[in-house]
């Protein structure tokens, strides 16, 4: 996976001495809370962390998972990435430092994935999943042109209750790549 570059970003593929971020990260309740119920060690590390540093090729079935650090200190702010959901069909996803968020840092990174996903893997169309709720990734994404195509009622588990999935999508059409 080659590097990409947003104006103030560069995102690079996960490695192995990612690890120390990897799991500060997937542990803070703040980033998770709409993500993941709290988790171990070992389970971050053997489901979430491992089968992302494999190398990724379009039609595998784990998520290309890139750093997103800031261009000038180079410090990693969060993760970003897609994982093929079916023929033309990618699913995007991203998460942030809290201290990186609301600065504009999730849109600028969503750009360029939805950039590469269209222009170096030609997927005709991407999605992504939201936990009902999290209105700051809603306003991220309907800013980077996603419409809300539906909602999948209590369809996610999480924080001891049934949630409900806001579902979103974006054609290649829709955005001039």
């Amino acid at each position: 996976m080659n590097e990409i570059n947003a104006s103030r970003l560069e995102h690079r593929s996960l490695c192995h001495t990612d690890w120390p971020f990897f799991l500060d990260l997937n542990s803070d309740r703040r980033v998770m809370s709409f993500i993941s119920d709290p988790l171990n060690e070992e389970t971050i590390r053997l489901h979430y962390f491992e089968p992302r540093l494999q190398t990724w090729y379009k039609g595998c079935k784990h998520w290309l998972c890139l750093v997103i650090s800031e261009k000038d200190t180079r410090k990693p702010m969060g993760i970003t990435g897609f994982i093929e959901r079916s023929e033309g069909i990618a699913e995007v996803g991203f998460i942030l430092k809290p201290e990186y968020q609301g600065r504009g840092y999730g849109g600028e990174s969503l750009k360029e994935i939805i950039k590469l996903a269209f222009t170096q893997y030609h997927y005709h169309k991407v999605v992504a999943t939201v936990t009902s709720g999290n209105e700051a990734s809603r306003r991220t994404l309907k800013r980077a042109g996603f419409q809300q195509e539906g909602t999948l009622r209590k369809s996610y588990y999480l924080n001891g209750r049934r949630q409900d999935d806001w579902l979103f999508g974006l054609l290649k059409e829709e955005t001039g790549f």
